[in-house]
């Protein structure tokens, strides 16, 4: 490359002590021996417990991946109470709680509320005495269940239907349209509401 008018050409040395400031990855075997390692020591500590805690399904944002139910952060208030979980109750037994999450629809409250029942229903508590057990412990045969360690999967959000055949109804009916329409009458709600005061009032002035 050039220079304009009477410059000068550099000479910058930019090879200098590269072998200081390369970034060499020759660990990573080592660092996958001792991940794994850590992973067998956490998961023998943990004794029968589940290896991760239970989380709420919850569809993915956004209008492109809201088809996608995932794990999220916790569960609601409202749903633990449904449910017949108390807050403190459910972070000892392995469910996280999120008091900022808020229920936007039935449907995926109704989801969550199935899903904190059943893991209720195969929950086993050890109690720490056996000869004392406290409020909540389970006791007796429930004790000699076999145990997983696997949490509750995701459900799946969508319902397989049977093929039928396609009604008259459904074929004549104008999804577009429809659309348009009820978009239409949404945006003048508020001026056909000031029209109809209007006319209301000019009435209501001619009575006099």
């Amino acid at each position: 490359m050039g220079f304009a008018h009477n410059n000068v050409l550099h000479q910058n040395h930019f090879r200098k002590d590269w072998q200081l400031r390369v970034r060499t990855w020759f660990d990573q075997p080592g660092r996958k021996l001792r991940r794994r390692q850590a992973r067998k020591t956490k998961a023998a500590q943990l004794g029968v417990r589940p290896l991760t805690l239970l989380r709420p399904a919850v569809h993915a944002q956004t209008v492109r991946y809201n088809r996608k139910v995932r794990e999220g952060r916790g569960f609601t208030l409202a749903e633990l109470k449904e449910a017949g979980i108390g807050k403190k109750e459910a972070r000892g037994v392995g469910i996280v709680v999120d008091h900022r999450r808020r229920n936007l629809s039935e449907e995926g409250k109704a989801v969550n509320v199935e899903r904190l029942k059943v893991y209720k229903a195969r929950l086993i508590v050890f109690p720490r005495n056996a000869k004392k057990p406290k409020k909540g412990d389970t006791t007796g045969d429930e004790l000699k269940a076999e145990t997983t360690r696997l949490n509750l999967p995701i459900p799946d959000p969508y319902v397989a239907e049977a093929p039928r055949q396609i009604t008259d109804e459904e074929r004549e009916f104008q999804a577009y349209r429809t659309l348009r329409n009820e978009r239409a009458i949404a945006r003048h709600e508020g001026a056909r509401k000031v029209r109809e005061a209007k006319k209301a009032e000019e009435e209501a002035s001619k009575k006099k």
